[in-house]
C-alpha cells in the first residue's frame, strides 16, 4: 500500500503549494503579536501608566478576536478561505499604516484603536489559515502540518520583539519611531493581499463522518463533541497563559533579573522566541512517533513546573525558567487547535471560528496579571495565573483519548 505524503490526500491530490503560500500568513501574525510585548513596556514609560493600564495593548487586540471571530467564520463559510485571508490582510494593513498619523498625535487611545483594527484582521487570518492547513493532506498529518506552519509563526515571534526593541529602545529613537515597524509591515501585508487576490486557493472538503452526508446535515451538534468543548476551554487558557508570560517578560527581566529594557527585549527575541520556534519545529518531528495528545501532556506538565519555579526563585534563575516555559508552550496552540477540530466534518469552519474567538483569553490574563503586580508589588506573584492555565491544559491532554472514545 502506497503511503501518502504529508501534503497528499488518498485520492492523489498534492497541496504543497497552497500550504506554502498560506504558511507565510503565520509569520505575519506572529510578528504582529510579539511586537506587542515591547509596546507594553514602552507605553508604561512614555505615558507613565500602570501595568494594568498598559495591558490594554493586549486587551484590544485579543478583544478584536472575540468580536470578529463569528463574522469571520460566516464570511469564510459563504465565500471561502481566500476571502477570509484577503479581508484579514486588508484590515491588518490599514491598522498598521494608521500608526503613521498615530505617531504624530501621540495618543494612547488612538494607538489602541489602530491595534483593535489589526486584531480584527488577525482574527480573519487565523480563522481561515489554522483549519485550512490541517485539511491540506491526509487527516493523520493534521497536527504535523499545523505545527510546521506555526514554526514560521515562531519566526515572526522572534523578529517582532527584535524590531520593536531596535526601534523603540535604540539610542536615537523617539516617539515617532513607533511608526517605522508598523509602516513597513503594513506595506508588506498589503502586497501579500494583492498576491492572494491573484492566486486561486483550492477549497478542500473537510474530512470527517459528517462531511460525507448526502443532505449536508449532521447527526450530532457541534457542542456534543467533548473533545471540542474542552479544547475550546484549553485554547482559551493557553492564549491567556502565553500572552501573560510574554506581556510581562520584559518587566520581570528588568525588576527581578536586573536587566535593562533593551537587553531584556533582545533576550526575549533571540533566546526566548528562538526556543519557542525551535520547540514547534522539534514538536512537528516528534509527532511522527509520539501521539500529539501525549506530547501536549508532557509539555503542559513541564510548563506548570517552570511557573512554580518562577513564583519561588529570585533573580536570573527565575528568568531561566521563563525561557524554558517558552520552549514548553511552543507546540500547545497548534496541537490543541488540531486536536479540537479532529473529525468535526462540516462543523470544522464553525468550530474554527469559536476556537479563534477563545483567543480572547489573551485580553484577560495581562489585565489580571497587571492588577496582581500593581497591588502586591511583586511581578513574580502575577505568574500564578499562567500556572493555573498550564495545569488545566495538562489535564485536557491526559483526558483526550477518553474524550474521543466517548464519540464511538
Amino acid at each position: 500500500m502506497k503511503r501518502t505524503g504529508l501534503f497528499e490526500t488518498k485520492d492523489g491530490k498534492n497541496y504543497w503549494f497552497p500550504f506554502l503560500l498560506v504558511t507565510t500568513l503565520f509569520f505575519l501574525w506572529g510578528f504582529a503579536h510579539s511586537i506587542l510585548d515591547v509596546l507594553n513596556k514602552h507605553f508604561q514609560d512614555v505615558f507613565v501608566m500602570s501595568k494594568t493600564r498598559s495591558a490594554l495593548v493586549q486587551a484590544v487586540v485579543y478583544g478584536g478576536y472575540f468580536l470578529m471571530a463569528l463574522p469571520a467564520g460566516v464570511l469564510i463559510r459563504r465565500l471561502g478561505y481566500r476571502a477570509g485571508v484577503i479581508t484579514g490582510l486588508l484590515l491588518y494593513g490599514v491598522g498598521a499604516l494608521s500608526f503613521i498619523p498615530g505617531s504624530q498625535l501621540n495618543s494612547f487611545p488612538f494607538f489602541l484603536g489602530s491595534l483593535f483594527v489589526i486584531g480584527c484582521g488577525l482574527t480573519c487570518l487565523e480563522t481561515a489559515a489554522n483549519p485550512y492547513v490541517t485539511v491540506l493532506g491526509d487527516p493523520s498529518g493534521a497536527e504535523r502540518r499545523i505545527n510546521i506552519s506555526q514554526s514560521f509563526n515562531g519566526l515572526g515571534w522572534i523578529l517582532g520583539p527584535l524590531v520593536g526593541t531596535l526601534c523603540l529602545y535604540g539610542e536615537d529613537s523617539d516617539q515617532e519611531a513607533i511608526a517605522v515597524p508598523y509602516a513597513a509591515i503594513g506595506i508588506v501585508v498589503l502586497l501579500v493581499a494583492v498576491v492572494f487576490a491573484r492566486v486561486k486557493l483550492p477549497e478542500v472538503q473537510e474530512a470527517g463522518r459528517e462531511a460525507d452526508s448526502a443532505d449536508g446535515k449532521t447527526g450530532r451538534r457541534l457542542f456534543a463533541y467533548p473533545h471540542f468543548v474542552l479544547g475550546l476551554v484549553a485554547l482559551f487558557l493557553y492564549v491567556a497563559a502565553q500572552t501573560g508570560v510574554n506581556s510581562f517578560f520584559i518587566n520581570f527581566a528588568v525588576e527581578n533579573a536586573g536587566l535593562g529594557k533593551a537587553e531584556a527585549g533582545l533576550w526575549l527575541a533571540f533566546l526566548g522566541m528562538g526556543l519557542f520556534m525551535a520547540g514547534r519545529m522539534g514538536g512537528s518531528l516528534l509527532m511522527r512517533s509520539v501521539r500529539p495528545a501525549s506530547l501536549l501532556a508532557v509539555c503542559g506538565l513541564m510548563a506548570s513546573l517552570t511557573m512554580i519555579f518562577v513564583l519561588t526563585l529570585n533573580g536570573f534563575a527565575g528568568l531561566i525558567m521563563l525561557f524554558l516555559c517558552l520552549l514548553c508552550e511552543s507546540i500547545m496552540f497548534p496541537t490543541i487547535f488540531a486536536l479540537s477540530i479532529r473529525n468535526l466534518g462540516i462543523h470544522t469552519k464553525m468550530a474554527s471560528s469559536l476556537l479563534v474567538m477563545s483567543i480572547v483569553g489573551g485580553a484577560l490574563a495581562p489585565l489580571s496579571m497587571g492588577f496582581i503586580a500593581d497591588t502586591t508589588g511583586s511581578m513574580s506573584a502575577a505568574f500564578s495565573i499562567p500556572l493555573v492555565c498550564y495545569v488545566a491544559i495538562t489535564l485536557y491532554a491526559l483526558a483526550y483519548p477518553a474524550l474521543c472514545r466517548a464519540l464511538r
